[in-house]
């Protein structure tokens, strides 16, 4: 799996990291069971601290795509679909768009409770 960062980016590096594998979920490059690398050894490659690889990962394993194991470090979740991961990458585009636009919290789930009941 390749991760990419760009530090000059809105984008915060944790978010992107996370990114990078919701991306290869989605395209079902990496699969169900499978590890993603160490922290520290992403963090050392990607050049960044290892807390910020850690947030990434804690993202994904808020949204229940990878599962956290103290001693086997972050697996993908056997239970995840490609679908979630494409729908939680859309969901992504969507907040940081909205974030480069000026809309509040607010104003986008304004946005989306309008579409969701329009059908």
């Amino acid at each position: 799996m390749l991760f990419r960062v760009d530090p000059g980016s809105p984008v915060p590096l944790g978010d992107q990291i996370a990114a990078s594998v919701r991306g290869a979920l989605a395209d079902g490059s990496v699969g169900p069971g499978e590890r993603l690398p160490a922290a520290r050894a992403l963090a050392d490659s990607l050049g960044v601290n290892v807390h910020t690889v850690l947030r990434g990962y804690q993202r994904l394993r808020d949204e229940g795509l990878i599962e956290l194991r103290r001693g086997r470090g972050a697996v993908v979740s056997a239970d995840h679909s490609p679908a979630r991961a494409r729908l939680l990458d859309g969901v992504q585009g969507l907040v940081v768009e909205a974030r480069s636009l000026g809309l509040s919290d607010e104003e986008v789930l304004s946005l989306v409770r309008v579409r969701l009941a329009s059908g």
